[in-house]
């Protein structure tokens, strides 16, 4: 058996609440850490056996700073590194710091909210929330800006291909690189738009969800930049928040990937823009408030931590997976990932 991946080839639950810690300084972290892979492995375990039709689960990601702090393995992932910010002409995607992340989700609040509550209780002694988002199903799964999300999304065996390391970097197969960000969207000026101005800003019309063809969808729609190619693929798990009282409405962008590489070029077409300086008209509708990179190791990396155990040794055996593609080293997957 090869290293089980944590949960993110699952799909949107109805409700989510997303949260990023950072340790404090000079404090010892670990003990807690260990604590806190323990209470990951254990919130999943305990999710799936009393509620097995609630889609709850607890994902965590660990930011570059936090794993040389914690002394976790080297060399590290390939691509784990700090997030640099991407500027272009207009719009920036900024970088801000995450040490740890969580991705809680189900189909209720209430389990969303005790593991939340479970993971503060372990943490705050050591670290400080720096973010918490409470996001929500908006109807067919849309953004708050009326469109459909998701929809580029791999599906089936195609998302454990795209969503999780293979042979590329064998120590660290079944984990995914995970990168974050909290957009400001200005309803009211997106509003002023005519459906048929909001569609080519998308490059998607908006009702049936159907893509713009080619002669007719705008070199800077959202669509035409951010889709960087059949063979480039990302797991999308957004998810639509907002508080009225304040205006502020917005995407909490999360993607899964096998490579952050992938998840890079998107950001580029976006900010800089494919021609430089043809950039993602969305961008004018939608700030990026953060931007931060995590890993997210396979959950047995982390039942070895909490255990006490080398997490490499004993997750070092290669994962087979059930895509019908060969993994980008060449070699054929067989099987399937979930018990």
């Amino acid at each position: 058996m090869g290293p089980e991946p944590q949960n993110v080839l699952d799909y949107h639950g109805d409700n989510t609440i997303f949260m990023v810690w950072n340790f404090k300084a000079n404090i010892a972290i670990k003990d807690s850490f260990q604590r806190i892979c323990a209470l990951v492995i254990n919130l999943n375990n305990s999710v799936n056996n009393r509620f097995p039709d609630s889609g709850a689960s607890c994902v965590m990601g660990i930011g570059y700073d936090a794993w040389l702090r914690l002394e976790l393995p080297t060399p590290l992932p390939k691509e784990l590194e700090n997030f640099a910010p991407i500027i272009g002409e207009k719009h920036t995607a900024v970088a801000t710091k995450g040490d740890l992340h969580f991705h809680i989700r189900g189909t209720g609040k209430s389990l969303c909210y005790d593991m939340a509550s479970a993971i503060a209780e372990v943490l705050s002694p050591v670290a400080t929330s720096v973010e918490e988002v409470h996001g929500f199903r908006y109807w067919d799964g849309r953004s708050i800006l009326g469109f459909v999300d998701g929809t580029e999304n791999p599906q089936g065996k195609d998302r454990a291909y795209f969503g999780l390391v293979g042979d590329n970097d064998p120590a660290y197969r079944g984990g995914s690189y995970l990168f974050v960000q909290k957009y400001i969207h200005n309803l009211a000026a997106f509003k002023t738009l005519t459906v048929e101005e909001q569609e080519k800003v998308f490059g998607r019309y908006k009702w049936d969800d159907v893509e713009m063809p080619d002669d007719i969808k705008p070199a800077n729609s959202h669509i035409a930049l951010s889709n960087v190619g059949d063979d480039l693929k990302i797991i999308r798990d957004n998810m639509p928040f907002g508080n009225m009282s304040t205006n502020e409405m917005g995407t909490y962008f999360i993607a899964y990937a096998s490579t952050f590489s992938t998840v890079k070029k998107m950001l580029d077409n976006m900010f800089i823009g494919l021609p430089p300086g043809n950039y993602d008209r969305l961008l004018d509708f939608s700030t990026a408030k953060t931007g931060t990179l995590f890993f997210v190791p396979s959950a047995t990396f982390l039942d070895s931590i909490a255990s006490g155990l080398s997490p490499l040794e004993t997750g070092s055996a290669n994962i087979k997976e059930e895509t019908g593609k060969p993994l980008k080293d060449g070699s054929l997957n067989i099987g399937s990932l979930k018990k």
